[in-house]
């Protein structure tokens, strides 16, 4: 099946008609044309687009925006479900009819803001351990991935009036590292790595947080590590306030990812490669799923 993004090109008649398409098409393709624009008009570059055929259910082809907004492709003849997402804003799926050799005018989809979803209350949050993970993804010197997670930490969340001065902190027992292999596990608690024995924690306290809109923010702050401390930034999306669960205390949720590089808490990737140890790749993908309880005198504690 031949499918490609092909380029827009305009043209207007004398008497000022709106631009339409001309594009050159395969044999028996019709064309898909969309202009993606947010709820002020503006053009939406980058804008996600999966176009999904309707019989098969089967992705037939993915991409972004132009500057412009635009997205075109040659399709076959059929039905075809067109999903466009953007950050910060709602998206939105619409259902097209594709015809052998037609080429029309750009469909205009307008994103609309995504639904805020309720902050949680100002207070003091605190993690329930058992529905919270901390994990990570490393590569295994350029083969497969080694999936791990910290078992023991604990932190919480202090949520203030404006959000943009809440703070979040953590402390991870670096020796709770857990892979799966006993073998490597001991190898990462070594001085080859986490160094457990001088370096028993690893600390982050966040600084600020910045809204990016609709459930995303960024969360800046300080992470300690090996002795070494470092600013990073975690891509934070926010699940939402619930009340039930565990005594049917207040609860909210987060979602946090981050790329740390070893050699900025001089975890020396080359040195051992060097020195023919086996070890993870020089970046790890890091991911905070988090559950918090709203903590007073008066509600329970996250139960062990």
């Amino acid at each position: 099946m031949a499918l490609g993004l092909l380029r827009r090109r305009r043209s207007r008649s004398a008497s000022g008609a709106e631009p339409g398409l001309s594009i050159p098409l395969p044999a028996g393709a019709g064309a898909l044309g969309c202009e993606v624009v947010d709820f002020m008009g503006q053009p939406m570059g980058g804008a996600e687009v999966t176009v999904t055929a309707l019989d098969s259910h089967r992705v037939v082809t993915h991409g972004t925006t132009d500057p412009y907004g635009f997205f075109m492709a040659a399709l076959p003849p059929g039905s075809y479900s067109v999903r466009t997402a953007a950050e910060g804003l709602s998206p939105s799926r619409e259902t097209v009819e594709i015809a052998a050799g037609v080429a029309p005018p750009p469909a205009r989809i307008t994103l609309e803001p995504a639904r805020q979803l309720e902050l949680p209350p100002p207070g003091t949050w605190l993690f329930d351990p058992p529905h919270t993970a901390i994990r990570f993804i490393a590569k295994h010197v350029g083969m497969a991935h080694v999936h791990g997670r910290f078992t023991r930490f604990d932190g919480g969340i202090r949520i203030a009036q404006d959000m943009a001065d809440s703070q979040v902190s953590v402390r991870i027992d670096a020796s709770s590292i857990a892979t799966g292999n006993k073998t490597r596990d001991s190898h990462l608690r070594s001085a080859d790595f986490l160094d457990v024995e001088r370096f028993p924690y690893i600390d982050f306290v966040s600084s600020r947080f910045v809204y990016r809109g609709g459930s995303k923010w960024t969360l800046h702050g300080t992470l300690t590590m090996h002795g070494i401390s470092r600013s990073v930034g975690l891509d934070t999306t926010y699940l939402g306030t619930v009340n039930g669960g565990y005594e049917q205390e207040l609860r909210c949720a987060a979602l946090a990812k981050a790329e740390l590089h070893r050699d900025d808490f001089t975890l020396n990737y080359r040195s051992m490669l060097a020195r023919g140890i086996a070890v993870v790749g020089p970046t790890v993908q890091l991911e905070l799923d988090v559950q918090a309880m709203y903590h007073t005198p008066d509600t329970p504690t996250p139960p062990e």
